[in-house]
Parts: C-alpha cells; structure tokens; sequence
C-alpha cells in the first residue's frame, strides 16, 4: 500500500532533518537537503462527510483518518471509477477543494500522497483553472512533489500534462527530480520523462546539489547501509538497483555529470569515487566524450584519483584508482596542500603496492583508453 497521510499512518520520512521519533530519519543525518516529509494528520475539513453523503468511496474515513488496510488501487483505474470522482467533485465549490488543512494540505495534497489515482486526477482537473496545482503546504511541497515523494509515477504523468509545475520546489529547494532521485524512484524518473513535459535537470537544491548529484549519494548510501525506508514505494523500500537506475535515466534525461555542486564543487564523479562505488565511476567516465573533461577535474583541489588514493584501504580502493588511471587521471597533479594522490594512501601494503603504481605513471600521464 502506497504511503498514504493521516490518523494512524504516516509517510515515511526520506531523506532529510527531522526531529519526530517515529521518523525513520531522526537520526538528523541529511543526504540531500534540510528538510523531510513529516506525517501529516490533516483534519476533516469539508472533503469527506461531502463525498461520503454522495455514496462515493474516499481514500480517507471519518476526520480526514485514512480506512486503514486499503488495497492500493490499479495505476489505471476503470473508466467508471473515474467518471464517479469527476462526478463527486464536478460540483463540489471551488473554496472546498481549495480548502487547506493545519499542516496546509489541500484535498488534492492528501489523494496525492495516498496514491489514488481517480481522485487525484478529476480534482486535478477541477483545480488547473484555479491555481490548485501550485498551492504549497507547510513544507512548501505542491501536489506534484508529494505524489513524487509518494511513488506515484501515474498521478506525476498527470499533473504535469494538466499543466502542474514541473520545477516547482520545495522549502529546501528540491523539485520532483530531487526527490525522485533521492528516494530511489525511477518510475517517478520515467513518468516525467513521458509526460513530453521540459524539465530542468540541472536545478539545483538549496545544498547547491543537481538531481543527479543526490542520485549518487542515495546509491552510495544503498551499498553502505546507511537507511531503510521501508513503505516509501509501492513495493517496499527501493533497491541498490533502483537507485543505479535513477542515476542511468537523469544522465539519459541529460544531466551533465561535469556539474559542480555550489558547496564544495563535488561532481557526480568526485561523490562516487569519494563513497568508493566502483559501479557509478564506472557509468559516469563511460558517457561518450565525458572521460577527459572529467576525470582530472577538481573540488578544492582533490581530483577523483586524490579521492580514490585517500580512501582508508576499502576494497574498491584498488579497482577505482586503477579505473581512473586507465581513464587518464594524471598521477602527478596536486591538492590545495600541494600533496600528490601517492601521498594520500594509506600506510602498509595495499597502499604501498599503489603507490609504486602512482609513482611509474607520473612520468607517463597518458590520454584515456576508450575502449576500455
């Protein structure tokens, strides 16, 4: 069952600063952005009595409480199903639908994060005309980014053929891509893409980061267990894969994996290098003609191999410094502090067999191997 917003359930925090105890992300250690999503408990409102007095089933009981145990609905509802929402909403006043509840909800905000496709669409639709579709609640997130931070690729395609931002952004400046990216939701990812709609794929959070750049860091912490968010999907908590997968559509949206971001001028490369995945360094310096603009770039200095020799001996230590030499990072260059990535290997013999490796290369710098 997708994650659905009131009494009794709560949406799985993603990534982000929060102080709730039951947040999966209490632990205050943020991966990309300030803020998280935290549970919602909208009141009643005019939404349900008015729906249920027509005979029509909510995605919500008494008081805006969500009937918990609901089966999650088919992404593509019965065309009487959605006959019967435009039907319960067609004539409800403009001022009901537009209603927000303590925590800023809307009535399209809540079916948005429920996942219910029918009724999210017709009140989608009785909204466009009325700027509904960009109303923001407490989190500054408007129905499009919640039903991206929900998993519900078919209500994304929606909104944004209905006219709903594509770039809109939260209070912590993440747009739909930003979450998509890091929550680990390619469908999401996909969903935008057949939609027809542009989006701006280098928007940049307010840590200065691209989608792109959260994407990594999600797929970093994937390999080294650092969450589970389990519900935050339809299918449960999202996979390595899914994340990998996430990275593979943003470059094939065109993210530019050369982008810098704003804090510290990390690239996509510098993150995967830095969180020792072999995996993404191996996708990112693959991209056609991306390999020698990116390979020797710097962030505060450090190229990716000064990042890959200061890794404290992982097992991917190895394979990436020799990825990068293969892909021609120059073994000679140096850091702020004017050290060479030699200098940054760790003591004893791994360390010392790369270093012997870094040290015959120097005199040797070469141009990358493509057909590597």
């Amino acid at each position: 069952m997708r994650p659905q917003r009131g009494f009794g359930s709560a949406l799985p925090a993603p990534l982000g600063w929060c102080s709730l105890a039951r947040c999966p992300r209490s632990d205050g250690q943020p991966l990309c952005g300030p803020t998280c999503v935290a549970p919602r408990q909208p009141g009643g409102g005019p939404w349900g009595k008015g729906l249920r007095s027509e005979g029509v089933s909510v995605p919500w009981g008494e008081f805006g409480a969500p009937l918990l145990g609901r089966e999650m609905q088919d992404p593509y509802p019965e065309p009487q199903d959605l006959a019967a929402a435009r039907a319960a909403l067609g004539g409800r006043d403009p001022r009901e639908l537009l209603w927000q509840d303590e925590e800023g909800d809307t009535l399209l905000h809540v079916l948005c994060a429920g996942g219910q496709w029918a009724f999210a669409r017709a009140a989608a639709e009785a909204l466009r005309d009325l700027g509904g579709l960009e109303v923001r609640e407490h989190l500054g997130k408007t129905p499009l980014l919640v039903a991206a931070a929900a998993a519900a690729p078919e209500i994304v395609r929606d909104l944004l053929v209905l006219g709903a931002n594509p770039d809109a952004a939260d209070h912590g400046g993440r747009t739909a891509l930003h979450l998509a990216a890091a929550y680990g939701h390619p469908e999401i990812l996909q969903a935008m893409m057949s939609s027809g709609v542009p989006v701006n794929v280098e928007a940049r959070n307010f840590e200065g980061q691209t989608p792109l750049h959260c994407a990594v860091l999600a797929h970093n912490a994937s390999l080294q267990g650092g969450y589970s968010l389990a519900g935050v999907s339809g299918g449960g908590s999202p996979t390595p894969q899914d994340r990998f997968r996430c990275v593979e559509l943003l470059l094939q949206m065109g993210a530019d994996s050369s982008s810098q971001d704003t804090k510290s001028s990390l690239t996509a490369l510098h993150l995967a290098v830095r969180g020792g995945n072999l995996a993404l360094a191996h996708l990112l310096l693959r991209q056609p003609g991306m390999a020698p603009r990116l390979v020797n770039m710097k962030a505060h200095g450090n190229t990716p191999l000064h990042m890959a020799a200061a890794l404290p001996g992982t097992p991917s230590q190895e394979p990436l410094v020799r990825l990068l030499l293969a892909w021609g990072a120059d073994p000679s260059a140096r850091n702020l502090e004017h050290d060479l990535p030699q200098s940054l290997l760790p003591p004893g013999a791994p360390g010392d067999q790369l270093r012997l490796l870094l040290r015959s290369r120097r005199g040797s710098h070469r141009p990358p191997n493509t057909a590597e």
